[in-house]
């Protein structure tokens, strides 16, 4: 298969990809944004099981920013776009687009990732892999600087989790769209009912195992400026495993 610069692919929103307002799920968004990813990295010729077979290695999210302009919702179809962009002395960065049925964008986001020996979970530099790409699009999804995220003032526990086989992923730790449930759920019911999620962004900074038990965290006190910030801290050595900040609007706003 020739190289492409934008690889699309499409999807139809199934029952099992919304939640209980009938709305594409989050979590899910995020599972296309790594199938996608991982399809179009395969069509550079450096994919998943071509990165782990000859350099013994494996692709790493670090840090993602999302803004939803629209949700779907249940039925609708929709078109997926990734590109990367010019790979940095460590980092990849990968941008994504979703479009309706009419072409319009809903959904725009920005990531980094980085490879990281399987063996010994040290990263490697980009140009371990020198990959031939064909010509690229220097447009952004989001015109920003994915940075590291802190919180405001005051954390206040929200609940405990621990990792179990249905959270982890191939490379054995908890993956990375099992993170935006676990954040979801720090929103009970009710909040999702009244607000929705208009901007997320997650730093991923240490991996959590299955075992771990992860204490998430929340601070509301930027709440005025709808900004609210939720942590992952992994019980057993007490070091952060995510941050995020989450920005809200009014259902339906």
């Amino acid at each position: 298969m020739e190289a492409v610069s934008v690889y699309k692919t499409k999807y139809t929103i199934e029952l099992r990809d919304v939640d209980f307002t009938e709305k594409l799920k989050l979590s899910t968004l995020f599972g296309y944004f790594q199938d996608i990813a991982s399809a179009h990295v395969d069509n550079l010729g450096i994919g998943i099981n071509t990165l782990m077979q000859e350099f013994g290695m494996s692709w790493i999210l670090m840090r993602i920013k999302v803004k939803i302009i629209r949700n779907p919702v249940r039925n609708e179809e929709i078109t997926v776009e990734t590109w990367p962009q010019k790979p940095k002395k460590l980092e990849f960065e990968r941008d994504f687009i979703v479009k309706d049925n009419n072409e319009n964008i809903i959904v725009r986001a920005v990531s980094t990732w980085v490879i990281c020996d399987i063996k010994t979970r040290v990263l490697r530099k980009s140009e371990v892999i020198a990959i031939q790409y064909p010509p690229m699009v220097e447009e952004r999804a989001i015109d920003c600087k994915l940075g590291k995220l802190k919180a405001f003032g005051q954390l206040e526990t929200v609940y405990k989790k621990v990792i179990g086989y249905s959270d982890v992923d191939f490379n054995g730790h908890l993956n990375n769209s099992k993170y935006i449930d676990f954040i979801m759920d720090c929103f009970t019911v009710e909040n999702h009912l009244k607000y929705s999620v208009k901007v997320i962004e997650v730093n991923y900074t240490n991996e959590a195992l299955p075992g771990d038990t992860i204490i998430f965290y929340k601070d509301v006190s930027a709440l005025n400026s709808n900004l609210i910030y939720i942590e992952g801290i992994n019980e057993k050595d007490n070091k952060i495993v995510f941050k995020s900040q989450v920005e809200i609007g009014a259902r339906g706003s």
